[in-house]
């Protein structure tokens, strides 16, 4: 069921914004079918109604009714500062369809808008739509994008661009700042009703528990530890990580200032905004272990109502020191799959880090690298890896190497089995910025072809798809800095 709690404390019933003169930009046929909606031979929804509904124009289509949308209050932590009450600034939640919430971001004004205009451009719609699919494809969990539908009416960013709304599906939106709100506000009673309702809707095993609540609150660490480890395996970097973009379902969700890692740098920082680096790529475990502390604090509450604070604040502390070690865990045995590893030994991690090291170094892309280490034939010489050119320090690359190869041998590696196993975990395409950027140029002279073309490519991640090799690039110089901030 979609997010049930009512009251002027807790959401805001509200009707979207409409648009003038809505027009398909992008429509995802996968998501659809997610939601069972009937598409035409084109792959858009058979019934019209839904480019009205998706655009906040109308709340109802053949067979949907959307007769309560609302918008959530929650707080949260911003770039690592308490900010207090934020909330469903831009994003309404229209309702329930095939279990799944649907959310329109970008439908116009809520009383949690602060200073916004309730608005979202083209250009970081596309983005999320194509990035939340892309995700997806890579068999890791977000929310879905549906569609973008676009306007002509103009918006004020940076400059004067166009308005656009993008659908997006998740089995909840709810976040950590949910929790942290009524936790703040002391409002134990719509704190357990909140953690009722997830435990309920998401989590039933919970319920059986011993301690139901703690029990919660370990799964969605958990869940949390194994997201931000799985980020790190494909080198996507979120940008935002506030403690309020944090789901409490352990899906990514809220795509801004994303990015996905060309040349590869330890330090990559993705969000203009983000000055101070807290959330570059090699921060984002410790950064999402913070956020799992700042759910941590919310949850004390809860805990007390059966024990001592003291007592309750040592049980979540046990349980949230257990979160590096699930991360690590699982950090291990997904670089181990990227590098062909079948089984685990004690010198694994300082052969990974020590390849990391390298190619942060020589800036070497990380996609095309791990895509290229399955082409390695173990019988051969180290001298004739074409992949060692990339690298600065030859003789330490070529060591490297040598030891990565003795490592294949020790387990007995065949090549074509090693390769098979290796496309399916690393990636061919990802969402590259230039990618986006070019698709965003196109749309905004109402050329689309492009957001349908990155779409299907980006959907089968680890094929060949050999007509689209080009797409698998690094970035040419002059679209190899290109800059987002939080305003997308």
């Amino acid at each position: 069921m979609a997010f049930t709690l009512r009251g002027d404390d807790a959401v805001q019933e509200l009707q979207p914004s409409p648009i003038p003169a809505p027009y398909w930009v992008g429509f995802s046929s996968s998501a659809a079918k997610l939601v069972n909606i009937p598409l035409n031979d084109n792959g858009y929804p058979k019934d019209e109604s839904w480019l009205e509904v998706l655009a906040g124009n109308s709340l109802q289509t053949q067979s949907s009714q959307f007769p309560h949308p609302i918008a959530t209050v929650y707080s949260g932590h911003q770039f690592g500062v308490w900010a207090g009450q934020l909330g469903d600034g831009r994003a309404i939640l229209l309702g329930e369809i095939a279990d799944q919430e649907l959310q329109l971001k970008g439908a116009g004004k809520t009383l949690y808008s602060r200073m916004g205009d309730g608005r979202a451009v083209l250009r970081s719609s596309i983005r999320e739509f194509l990035c939340s699919e892309a995700m997806h494809a890579l068999g890791i969990p977000t929310s879905r994008a549906l569609s973008v539908v676009g306007s002509d009416l103009p918006v004020l960013r940076e400059s004067i661009e166009t308005a656009a709304v993008c659908a997006r599906l998740a089995p909840s939106f709810m976040r950590v700042g949910h929790f942290e709100h009524f936790a703040s506000t002391q409002n134990i009673a719509r704190l357990k009703e909140l953690a009722d309702l997830l435990i309920d809707q998401h989590y039933p095993d919970c319920r059986i528990a011993k301690d139901p609540y703690l029990e919660l609150f370990q799964q969605i660490c958990q869940r949390n530890a194994n997201l931000v480890a799985q980020w790190q395996a494909v080198g996507f970097c979120h940008g935002v990580l506030n403690s309020d973009n944090i789901s409490v379902l352990g899906i990514t969700i809220d795509y801004g200032p994303f990015g996905f890692l060309d040349q590869f740098q330890i330090d990559h920082i993705c969000n203009h905004s983000d000055q101070g680096g807290r959330y570059a790529y090699h921060r984002q475990p410790q950064i999402m272990h913070w956020n799992m502390a700042c759910l941590a604090s919310a949850f004390i509450p809860l805990l007390e109502l059966d024990r001592s604070q003291e007592e309750s604040q040592e049980l979540l502390t046990k349980a949230l020191s257990q979160f590096p070690v699930v991360y690590g865990q699982t950090w291990q045995s997904l670089f181990r799959q990227k590098l062909g590893l079948m089984t685990a030994q004690e010198d694994d991690v300082q052969l990974i880090e020590s390849l990391l090291q390298a190619m942060h170094d020589s800036k070497v892309d990380f996609t095309q690298l791990f895509r290229g280490l399955a082409d390695i034939n173990i019988n051969a010489p180290v001298t004739e890896i074409k992949m060692r050119n990339d690298f600065l320090d030859r003789d330490a690359i070529d060591q490297w190497f040598a030891d990565y190869i003795a490592r294949l041998k020790s387990e007995s590696s065949i090549d074509a089995e090693r390769k098979l196993n290796m496309n399916a975990v690393n990636p061919k395409y990802v969402l590259r910025n230039h990618l986006a950027q070019v698709a965003i140029e196109k749309a905004q002279h109402k050329d689309f072809s492009e957001v349908t073309k990155l779409l299907k490519i980006l959907e089968s991640p680890f094929d060949e798809q050999e007509q689209y090799t080009e797409y698998a690039s690094p970035p040419p110089p002059d679209l190899s800095a290109i800059e987002v901030s939080c305003s997308s």
